[in-house]
């Protein structure tokens, strides 16, 4: 059975895109911990981060670098935080959560986007790639 994340992927679930590639794939978080919270995934199904290979792997995090540059451009804050949790998707990703205090690390304080807010945001991380 297909994961949440590939069903965005492939289109069959909405989303808020950011960027894609021949082999991954960011999106907004709809339950984020911050504005401009990100997750950067492959678009191969792998359960978890460390089962990727080598090349999966390194291009994942150069991926999420260049959606991170991006995303610190967009959304004023100190830095960028990047977690790999994986516990509630089997399948590999990667947060990147703008950051201006730790408690937005916690993944126990979210902030509520509308609808617009979330489409605003992804355009203009998108101009900023």
């Amino acid at each position: 059975m297909s994961s949440i994340f590939t069903k965005i992927i492939n289109g069959e679930i909405p989303c808020y895109k950011i960027a894609e590639d021949d082999n991954f794939f960011a999106f907004l978080d709809i339950n984020p911990n911050a504005k401009g919270h990100t997750l950067c995934v492959p678009k191969k199904e792998i359960d978890k981060l460390f089962d990727l290979d080598d090349s999966a792997y390194i291009g994942l995090m150069q991926f999420a670098k260049k959606i991170a540059i991006a995303l610190e451009k967009t959304v004023p804050c100190q830095r960028i935080g990047m977690a790999v949790i994986g516990l509630e998707v089997p399948h590999a990703h990667v947060h990147l959560i703008p950051l201006n205090e730790m408690r937005e690390m916690t993944f126990k304080h979210k902030v509520s986007l509308t609808p617009e807010e979330f489409e605003t945001l992804s355009k203009e991380i998108r101009a900023n790639l």
